[in-house]
């Protein structure tokens, strides 16, 4: 473990104590865990390094490639639950690993849970923590044509990143994880933009589309939203760091 915590440091770890006890706790032997470390110190991020990802009350399964999911969006997991209802059906679109619909699934587990992603290895990964109806297409041509008009809760955890701001990121995120997760175009709205389209015919009266967004986006986020003829809210935690932009149809209460 002393060697471990040495080459993570080395690799600029900041918290290389921690990590190494991951590491160690993931690896059968001083082999394996000599290749974890190795992995890390290279720049793979340590959840894809141990294969999961404790998020929102649920461990997470991950694999190398899939979008890891960030403490942040917990705030999104939080508004949905307090919408959704028993029964509800649960859209968990752009899923990657299915966190967000798993997280939500596990504080209500009445709800009827679907789940999409465009990336093969995204939806594989979500199979291996939802089980079920995990379906693999471009945003709503994924989904079951009969959930159109009849989606309570739709998650959509789109990429937001401005294309001009992918070199800035984190090498971790930057270097491995798909940028299809992150590059969300020109002003970071983009695939935004698309889910809105198509949400309103998707969403059930009263449905609601939840979706992470900037403090810079979220003026622009609300306004699309409205000209899309829902009713527009935002959400924010401070302490997460967090924005979630809310657009409802109408003819179902504000819980």
């Amino acid at each position: 473990m002393a060697e471990a915590i040495m080459r993570l440091r080395a690799a600029g770890c900041v918290f290389a104590e921690d990590e190494a006890a991951v590491l160690g706790a993931a690896a059968a032997d001083g082999t394996e865990l000599a290749t974890l470390v190795d992995r890390r110190a290279l720049g793979e991020p340590l959840e894809q390094v141990v294969g999961y990802a404790d998020f929102g009350g649920v461990r997470v399964r991950l694999r190398p490639g899939v979008f890891v999911p960030r403490v942040r969006s917990e705030l999104l997991v939080r508004v949905a639950v307090e919408a959704a209802r028993p029964g509800d059906v649960v859209v968990d679109l752009c899923c990657g690993s299915g966190a967000l619909g798993m997280a939500v699934r596990h504080r209500q587990p009445a709800i009827d849970l679907y789940a999409a992603d465009v990336d093969p290895v995204a939806v594989a990964c979500a199979l291996d923590n939802l089980d079920t109806q995990v379906y693999q297409g471009n945003l709503f041509e994924a989904l079951p044509t009969e959930l159109r008009g009849r989606i309570a809760v739709l998650l959509a955890n789109v990429p937001y990143v401005a294309t001009r701001h992918i070199p800035l990121l984190p090498a971790e995120a930057r270097d491995h994880e798909p940028h299809t997760a992150l590059d969300g175009g020109s002003d970071g709205l983009d695939v935004f933009r698309a889910v809105l389209a198509g949400a309103v015919d998707w969403l059930a009266p009263g449905g609601i589309m939840l979706s992470e967004v900037t403090e810079t986006q979220a003026d622009a986020a609300a306004s699309a939203i409205r000209e899309a003829g829902l009713v527009a809210d935002l959400r924010s935690d401070e302490d997460l760091e967090a924005s979630v932009i809310l657009g409802r149809q109408i003819d179902r209460p504000v819980r």
